[in-house]
């Protein structure tokens, strides 16, 4: 039998205070009625007398005194299935494709299920994107959390699109999926960017969960959860390498500061709420490997800067939870380099798991020579590049040729790894060899020609 309960005492945008009723559980998702309509909820505070229910939709209208709301005892779930694949869907996973709905026996809780860090695998394996900048200098490993740090003005969509169609983890496992939520985004950049992925060949193994700029703050917070709990089930029930790639974080964010101000809670820095660093690891967490399964959750959370400011919460507490980070440059794309990717301060933590010795040695030689010709650099902007040593001069020679045919390549380029660092070498030529401190003799002697 359906019991519904009145006690609704006010509302406050998509905040519902009712009377506590017994037997309610944090996070329960609940039905809200008024006269003909009804709209899912989720309850988001309990106290003694009230508790908050988060109203899941439009809530212009609602007339406090016809409310009933319905408990349901069971926490706010989505249907997962293999045949999601290949579909787009809303925060809720309602198909929205209309390629009609999705048949499922299972749902799983939105928020996961923690992972027992005893049960962890460390991260080990080479995850290939076909971007240089990555793969070669960054390199993600399969089960890590790495992040895009973005700013305004770059085509971070059109590189979260080259992620999407290129990414794959080499080995014996058949079994990928890309799984990619996108939070709070305009309906014309959502629409390029679907239609972009839609134009590879590996659509069919990617499922995208979309909440548009012009939809309830709600919907962005529940984008990412929903993404993970679908490619939580594909890696660890269906045994698949899934890369998830949220993109924009920021958005998420933001969702959480306005939920947060709604229920007039005590800011934190810049407004955001203090436990923003403990719901992002909720989120970040999710990814890594499991002792005894096969599959594997590797995650690439992408957000926007507020004022390119690294130190800005959100960049910062994500850099704390994350293992490296993917720093974009407007710089670099005014310089008319794509994908404008600053090396320099970026970093993967795990890289030295992923990678052989001789590309360690390799990327540090990179590194190394790139940081002294951007030092260059400034130099000759004070007193001349005439008045630059020789060697000052190779050194600058390289940093132009490593950003014109290192750095810069066509959306569509898909680089093995094999290519990227054989560009690699062919810019280290351009140095004296005697500057080459950070390779053995064998390495100059079989690759530096």
């Amino acid at each position: 039998m359906i019991i519904e309960y009145e006690g609704a005492i006010g509302i406050k945008g998509s905040l519902l205070a009712f009377e506590t009723v017994k037997g309610v559980s944090y996070g329960e998702k609940v039905f809200i009625r008024w006269k003909n309509k009804k709209l899912p909820g989720r309850v988001v505070e309990l106290g003694e007398k009230v508790t908050l229910i988060e109203i899941l939709g439009e809530t212009e209208g609602i007339e406090v005194n016809t409310i009933r709301v319905r408990f349901t005892g069971k926490p706010f779930t989505i249907p997962v299935s293999e045949r999601m694949l290949g579909r787009i869907f809303n925060a809720f996973g309602e198909p929205v494709d209309k390629l009609g709905s999705i048949v499922s026996s299972r749902e799983e809780d939105i928020n996961g299920k923690a992972i027992n860090p005893a049960w962890r695998n460390f991260p080990n394996e080479f995850v290939h994107t076909g971007i240089s900048a990555i793969d070669g200098l960054n390199t993600l490993v399969r089960g890590q959390k790495l992040p895009v740090f973005a700013v305004s003005g770059v085509p971070t969509d059109k590189l979260v699109a080259q992620l999407v169609r290129q990414i794959k983890i080499p080995g014996d496992n058949v079994k990928n999926a890309i799984v990619l939520g996108l939070i709070g985004i305009k309906y014309e950049v959502a629409s390029n960017l679907i239609e972009s992925i839609k134009g590879s060949g590996n659509f069919s193994q990617t499922a995208v969960f979309i909440s548009l700029a012009s939809e309830s703050c709600v919907n962005n917070v529940l984008v990412p959860r929903a993404a993970l709990t679908l490619s939580e089930f594909l890696a660890f029930e269906k045994e698949y390498d899934v890369v998830t790639i949220l993109y924009d974080m920021t958005n998420y964010c933001d969702a959480l500061r306005e939920m947060s101000s709604r229920r007039d809670e005590i800011p934190g820095r810049k407004g955001y709420p203090g436990y923003m660093y403990s719901d992002l690891a909720t989120i970040y967490e999710r990814a890594g490997l499991i002792r005894g399964k096969k599959g594997s959750l590797t995650q690439i959370p992408v957000l926007t800067m507020p004022d390119d400011d690294i130190t800005h919460p959100i960049p910062d507490l994500t850099g704390y939870i994350t293992e490296g980070q993917i720093v974009l440059d407007r710089g670099l794309f005014k310089k008319g380099i794509y994908p404008p990717i600053n090396v320099l301060p970026s970093l993967s933590r795990l890289m030295n798991q992923g990678i052989t010795k001789l590309q360690r040695r390799w990327a540090n030689q990179i590194y190394s020579a790139y940081a002294r010709s951007k030092r260059v650099e400034m130099l000759a902007a004070i007193i001349g590049e005439s008045e630059l040593s020789d060697t000052d001069r190779k050194f600058l020679e390289f940093g132009r040729a490593f950003e014109k045919n290192f750095l810069t390549q066509s959306e569509t380029e898909d680089r093995t790894l094999e290519e990227t660092m054989k560009i690699g070498w062919q810019l280290l030529s351009l140095l004296p060899k005697a500057e080459l401190t950070r390779l053995t003799e064998e390495d100059i002697v079989e690759y530096i020609k």
